[in-house]
């Protein structure tokens, strides 16, 4: 159950609203179920000698008594309370009951109060009634609605168990603040997917993945094509920012102008400042256009891969400062990969990013926390470039999306241990489309090399199934039986062309991390083996195979390193659960 509070000016013209036929005919019987006092609020819906304006100002009548210069401005109280999809139908009783329940933990009419606000319930459809009161009481004063729609949240999750409803996630202050009906209504009329409020926060997010700077920051906003603002002091200082989307203006024919701080709590001037200052980076501003030879998609993306994966274990130890920085750049590295994705890729992976980031603000704040090295590999990504969907670009950025997939459900893991339910449901959301994405991006290469591995010898084949039975033998029956078995047989066999030992290096790709609660073992493998064995991540062109090689019989070179680049091989407790790939 879902309220959403929000203030205007005009009772008539709400009211208007909820008793009409709505914006595509989907009010059907707009009728009062409950009311401040029934003998008084006459209903326009069922009364045919009730009208709006009646209703409307038997509701003001206690903001008109004000003289006029104390009347406040926005004296409509407006709160929509919507069941979640799946709910049952409540009666106009039980949404009677929610009504009185909703206005007296918010302040607006507590029980028994006779000198209280004056509030209407509205329902015009199954699933949802609207709550309008003005805000001004009988005896002249204005309500104590502090925190109302917290109150009100509070109130809903209560009645949702009582109720036999979903219960749905409470909330903890760190949310963004959601576009108005004013403002859904605006796109609608004018044709947008999105409010400007929803667009403008994803331009800014994408503005500050990787940036080395506040002036590149600000650079990047104006390459976007939007409209900034900054407030300078006198000594010359910025003080703050506001952007606006072109062509968006008020009634007035003036510039919308959203501050950081509207679009989200972390994307005040300050906050951006702290992010930029804990995590700050060397290097040139990064070009529109991404041209800078010296980095290509696929290597920026590789590049990536072992950042995220130190993420992940960071997730898993007991810093709950440096997770919570860890959490901002892995949101800054979706929004990096979002803005370069190959077309096949980007609608997932953008809306992974919008989902992640509410799972990158909570109450555990990161000031202090060293998170350069993930913001570092946003900053090579966007320096990089587009990725084409196909070749080495296309098999990089599947592997690196199997990576993300790892770090995404680890960072649910974090949130639910520590009471998130918001961060971990947003995290969860983004896993799904990751999951989506990777699938897209796999397909080709994932073919390819399913492809290569089915034309191999079947001495060869099997020469590489013992090897399977060797370093994972509880598992190895049901790994060939997986789909992509046939393509982590051409990666042992391309690994093997290139020098490495298959038994070695993939016995080092299983105790990397936890297998057991993969979607794919096999995808999962044949990416780690690719880059601890530094192949390419598409296939190569096979070449002829000696007769030694053939047999199985090769010499034993010292095993590669570890992803992290060191020379120790890491072990991890195979009693260990991690996160689900």
């Amino acid at each position: 159950m879902v309220p959403d509070i929000s203030t205007g000016s005009r009772t008539y013209g709400l009211l208007n609203y909820l008793y009409g036929p709505g914006r595509r005919e989907e009010h059907t019987d707009p009728h009062l179920v409950a009311s401040w006092m029934p003998e008084l609020a006459h209903d326009p819906g069922r009364d045919p000698a009730a009208t709006l304006k009646q209703l409307a100002d038997r509701l003001d009548l206690p903001v008109l008594a004000l003289p006029k210069d104390r009347r406040p401005a926005r004296h409509v109280w407006h709160c929509p309370v919507r069941t979640a999809p799946g709910d049952r139908h409540l009666t106009d009783a039980e949404w009677a009951e929610v009504a009185r329940r909703i206005v007296h933990a918010t302040g607006i009419a507590e029980y028994g109060g006779d000198k209280t606000c004056r509030w209407i319930a509205v329902r015009h459809a199954d699933d949802h009634i609207h709550l309008v009161a003005t805000l001004v009481r009988e005896d002249g004063r204005r309500p104590r609605r502090h925190e109302d729609g917290i109150r009100a949240q509070a109130e809903c999750r209560k009645i949702e168990k009582e109720f036999g409803l979903q219960i749905l996630n409470a909330g903890d202050r760190t949310a963004v603040q959601h576009p108005t009906s004013a403002e859904r209504s605006k796109a609608e009329r004018t044709g947008r997917t999105e409010t400007p409020r929803e667009s403008l926060r994803e331009s800014v997010r994408h503005a500050l993945a990787g940036a080395a700077s506040e002036e590149e920051f600000f650079h990047r906003l104006a390459e976007a094509g939007l409209r900034v603002e900054q407030r300078i002091a006198p000594s010359g200082d910025t003080l703050g920012y506001k952007v606006a989307l072109p062509g968006d203006r008020n009634r007035d024919a003036e510039p919308v102008w959203f501050s950081g701080s509207k679009l989200a709590p972390d994307l005040s001037l300050p906050r951006i400042r702290q992010r930029l200052d804990a995590g700050r980076l060397d290097g040139e501003p990064i070009t529109a256009h991404g041209d800078d030879p010296a980095l290509r998609p696929a290597s920026a993306r590789r590049q990536a891969v072992p950042v995220a994966e130190r993420a992940v274990s960071i997730f898993d130890g007991d810093d709950d400062e440096d997770s919570a920085a860890q959490l901002v750049g892995v949101g800054e590295l979706l929004d990096a990969l979002a803005q370069t994705a190959p077309p096949l890729t980007r609608g997932e992976l953008s809306e992974a990013a919008r989902a992640f980031e509410r799972a990158t603000r909570s109450h555990i704040r990161a000031e202090r926390a060293d998170n350069r090295a993930i913001r570092s590999a946003a900053r090579g990504i966007i320096r990089a470039g587009n990725a084409l969907g196909k070749g080495e670009d296309g098999g990089a950025t599947a592997m690196v999306l199997s990576t993300m997939v790892l770090v995404t459900i680890a960072a649910v893991r974090w949130h639910s241990a520590r009471g998130h339910a918001q961060q971990a449901a947003a995290a969860q959301r983004a896993a799904q489309h990751l999951r989506g994405a990777y699938r897209s991006a796999a397909a080709a290469p994932m073919n390819a090399m399913r492809e290569q591995g089915r034309r191999l010898p079947e001495p060869v084949r099997e020469g590489y199934a013992g090897t399977l039975e060797t370093v994972l033998p509880e598992h190895a029956d049901s790994l060939r039986r997986e789909p992509g078995w046939d393509a982590l047989v051409a990666t042992l066999d391309q690994a093997e062309r290139a020098g490495h030992d298959p038994d070695a290096l993939l016995q080092q790709a299983i105790e990397w991390r936890e297998l057991d609660t993969a979607d794919s073992v096999t995808d999962v493998l044949v990416w780690r083996v690719r880059r601890i064995g530094k192949l390419p991540a598409t296939m190569d062109p096979p070449r002829a195979r000696t007769n030694a090689q053939t047999t199985r019989s090769r010499p034993r070179p010292s095993p590669p390193q570890a992803p992290d680049g060191s020379a120790d091989t890491r072990r991890v407790d195979s009693r260990h659960r991690g996160p689900r790939r």
